[in-house]
């Protein structure tokens, strides 16, 4: 699905309670999930060790960490969204709410459904809260779903 295009951040209230997109698979490989394990200085074996991994952990593999996840959010929306004009810059604010329903295996593909769930008004910006929920090609419930707040500076 293409991105939605539009020509200013308030030209969103058009699209509030609507999906605006599903992007494009995305491979989570375990040379990606290695390197944000050391980023983040999270090595702990069901991210890293394979082997022991395939042994122990009940998902037969690796998995993403959680936040990996949820950090890919950002990638994602380069690809549901473009604001012509009328921003200065966009800012992560924050988040409203995250769950992690099921883990993201090493090697699998993820992509996101995203929703706009709400548009605000300020003084100096817009605040559009989106419902992002990242699904896997493989997986019956989703791997990440959350609310992310985004302001768009004019």
């Amino acid at each position: 699905m293409p991105p939605l295009v539009v020509e200013t951040p308030r030209s969103l209230n058009d699209f509030v309670g609507r999906e605006i997109a599903v992007t494009d698979w995305f491979t989570v490989t375990q040379e990606r999930i290695r390197q944000f394990a050391e980023v983040t200085e999270d090595r702990q074996w069901i991210h890293v060790d394979r082997e022991r991994a395939q042994k122990e952990s009940p998902y037969g593999t690796t998995i993403a960490h959680g936040f990996l996840t949820l950090s890919l959010v950002s990638h994602f929306m380069k690809q549901a969204i473009e604001i012509r004009s009328g921003v200065r810059m966009g800012v992560n604010y924050g988040l409203n709410r995250v769950r992690f329903p099921s883990a993201v295996r090493a090697d699998s593909q993820i992509r996101a459904r995203v929703t706009l769930q709400s548009v605000k008004e300020l003084p100096d910006s817009s605040e559009a809260v989106f419902v992002i929920s990242v699904e896997g090609r493989d997986s019956e419930k989703p791997h990440c779903v959350a609310e992310w707040i985004v302001r768009y500076y004019q």
